[in-house]
């Protein structure tokens, strides 16, 4: 149905009148006599904005949307969203609900601008800890799937970020003082992931569920031994918050069967302690539609029934502990059926082809969401618990125990069709994509949460549309034990003719729902072009929870430390130095001013460059390039960066500051000069 907005004269005056207002009470708070003076002026404008608002077509709605998202020019954003990347490899950085982006991220893949990648030393070692590809090659592609915020006693403390790449088994840390990736880590035991990065309530573990069964080490066997030789895992990699690094000698796995696991999540309250994972294709369909298979869509899809993962993570810890566990690639792996003995693991029937499984605020409940059913179910903590402690005499073919569906499930919540990934708020709602519905679904928990609202437990309260093809969602503070409740972000496959066209290949879209009211209002707000890579899932934290250093501690610094660097050259302390035909050049960069200006080699030696921003002024960055060489560094504040290089042929290459930096900036520039060897 198209909407036809013919304006409301007498409600939309009313609208503009009622902003015009607020702007004078902002006036007056502000004790700005200036602007008091200038109040009747303002309101003089009425009738013109009016009329723009009439010729544009705009609501009521249009413009109280307007309100809620616009920030005025030096005002901050209430709220961080941290977006995986997709393809891009990266995360953004973007602000509500002002929805403008602000920051890139440098993860997984090179990034020019902040010259990550191309050069700098530290950078270049980031990057060589994620591994290479089967031929030798440096990594440099990554698909960033879901980004986690630290926690402490499950509510975000704004320290650090965690991300993966799908595409590589790979997890990366980023510290939230720099917004910079200071460790990768390649799984050494599988190839891909998608049930990571969640974090266990006081980020003790990160956790990464694989995603496509393999033989576990990376090795071959024939797809024709799928069953005795494939298989799933769950890490926990173990990190290390003092040093910000995630300790590889603490980490471990779980080996799992081939079936392919999907999002996991950390239980919370009275469920910490606990992993949940979905999975998919308990089938164990191998594909290979070429030879008259059935296709892998209808092959893992034949079973009414997926399992849940239930993981005891302090018995995994206990296990691990004890030593028995078996070593793959050096990586030390709990097998299956140590698993399946120890009582480590069980698995719970869930809706066919399960996407999401998220656990409440207060930790009481598991809400599982089937792709291919239009209910959520959700199952109880406390009769999962009884459930194994009953014990069941039912197994899976590898002897993992399997609990009785009906004896641990709670409600099931029809919300229509696609349901993919729920979060929550404060007010007893949850919040549910829904796919093939391209629609939001506000629906209403029991337990705990059954006095925050009016609405009946397990109910459906209303549908937002949102366009089109909904994937992940995410809520302010939505996987902690305390959402704030007061923004949704919908996270849209599909653009379609939101936006100007720009070809065939479109942006994905964004869409900010305002879900501070309850019952059925709760209204899409902003739609908002993503043009790089396909972000998958975000998490949104309170801005005055991140303290970002706004220029480096000291001046000399390096990020890849967080200390400063003992070869960082100061003022002063310029200098060529030769051994034999190695160069050690130290550098300064100050407005608008590299030192120093000549830089005279040989052809064939081997250069190795330190450059020191002595700027101790807020986004004084510099930027350095020297042509031909493929070297590109960005320089903040206080920054010390090295890079070395090989001087392959001589002649005159000139180096020059790339980022725009004061009125000289064009002069900021020197000379390298490689002489022939003689």
């Amino acid at each position: 149905m198209k909407l036809t907005r013919t304006p409301n004269r007498p409600f939309l005056f009313i609208t503009v009148f009622l902003l015009l207002a607020l702007v004078a009470v902002l006036a007056v708070a502000c004790q700005n006599q200036a602007e008091q003076n200038a109040q009747p002026e303002i309101a003089g404008a009425t009738e013109d904005i009016n009329a723009i608002a009439e010729a544009r077509g705009l609501t009521p709605a249009d413009i109280a949307a307007a309100v809620k998202t616009y920030m005025p020019s030096g005002m901050h954003d209430e709220y961080y969203e941290f977006a995986s990347g997709g393809q891009s490899g990266q995360v953004y950085v973007i602000g509500l609900p002002s929805m403008r982006i602000l920051k890139q991220i440098a993860v997984f893949t090179p990034e020019p601008w902040q010259g990550f990648g191309y050069g700098e030393r530290g950078t270049q070692e980031v990057l060589a800890q994620g591994g290479q590809t089967v031929y030798g090659e440096p990594l440099t592609w990554a698909d960033t799937h879901h980004p986690a915020l630290s926690e402490t006693d499950g509510d975000y403390d704004g320290d650090w970020l965690f991300i993966n790449d799908k595409a590589n088994a790979r997890v990366a840390v980023i510290d939230l003082r720099d917004f910079e990736v200071k460790q990768i880590v390649k799984n050494p035991i599988t190839i891909s992931d998608h049930g990571g990065t969640f974090v266990t309530p006081d980020t003790d573990y990160i956790v990464e569920g694989g995603q496509y069964a393999m033989p576990l080490g990376l090795g071959y066997s024939s797809i024709e031994n799928y069953e005795e030789d494939y298989r799933g895992m769950i890490t926990f990699w173990k990190f290390d918050r003092a040093a910000g690094r995630i300790d590889m000698a603490q980490s471990f796995a779980i080996e799992l069967p081939p079936y392919w696991q999907d999002l996991c999540d950390s239980g919370k309250l009275v469920s910490e302690g606990w992993i949940f994972c979905n999975s998919l294709n308990t089938e164990m369909a191998t594909g290979g539609v070429e030879l008259g298979n059935p296709p892998f869509e209808s092959g893992a899809s034949q079973r009414d029934m997926d399992y849940l993962h239930v993981v005891d993570l302090e018995k995994a810890k206990a296990t691990f502990a004890a030593g028995n566990v078996d070593m793959i690639n050096d990586f030390p792996v709990i097998s299956l059926e140590t698993a399946a003995a120890e009582g480590i693991l069980h698995f719970v029937p869930e809706p066919k082809s399960p996407h999401g499984v998220d656990v409440t605020p207060d930790g009481e409940f598991m809400v599982v969401a089937g792709k291919l059913d239009p209910h959520v179910t959700v199952f109880s903590f406390d009769k999962l618990q009884a459930a194994i402690a009953a014990g069941t005499s039912e197994t899976d073919a590898y002897g993992v125990p399997v609990l009785d569906f009906d004896a641990v499930m709670e409600a099931q919540v029809e919300l229509g069709l696609g349901p993919l990934h729920t979060q929550f708020d404060d007010k007893g709602y949850a919040y549910t994509s829904l796919f093939l519905d391209s629609a939001v679904a506000r629906w209403s928990l029991g337990g705990s949460a059954d006095e925050l609202n009016e609405d009946p437990p397990w109910t459906l309260v209303t549908k937002t549309p949102v366009q089109y093809n909904i994937g992940h969602l995410t809520t302010a503070e939505g996987d902690t034990v305390s959402p704030d409740g007061r923004f949704l972000v919908a996270m849209n496959k599909w653009a379609v003719d939101r936006f100007l066209p720009v070809g065939p290949l479109l942006p994905q879209n964004f869409q900010l729902l305002d879900i501070s009211g309850t019952g059925t209002n709760m209204p899409v707000i902003y739609d908002m072009p993503l043009p790089d890579g396909e972000p998958h899932y975000g998490q949104i934290i309170k801005a005055d929870k991140i303290e970002a250093w706004e220029v480096y501690p000291e001046v000399g610094w390096d990020p890849h430390t967080q200390a400063v660097n003992p070869d960082a050259p100061l003022q002063g302390e310029e200098r060529i130095e030769r051994e034999g035909n190695e160069v050690h050049v130290y550098m300064t960069a100050i407005r608008s001013h590299f030192t120093p200006e000549r830089v005279e080699i040989k052809k064939g030696d081997h250069v190795v460059w330190h450059i020191t921003n002595v700027e101790r002024a807020l986004d004084a960055t510099h930027g350095f390039t020297i042509p031909s060489y493929n070297i590109h560094v960005s320089i903040e504040p206080g920054e010390t960066v090295s890079f070395e290089f090989d001087a392959l042929d001589d002649g005159v290459f000139s180096y020059y500051c790339t980022e725009f930096c004061s009125a000289l900036h064009l002069e900021m520039m020197g000379y390298m000069l490689v002489s022939p060897e003689e």
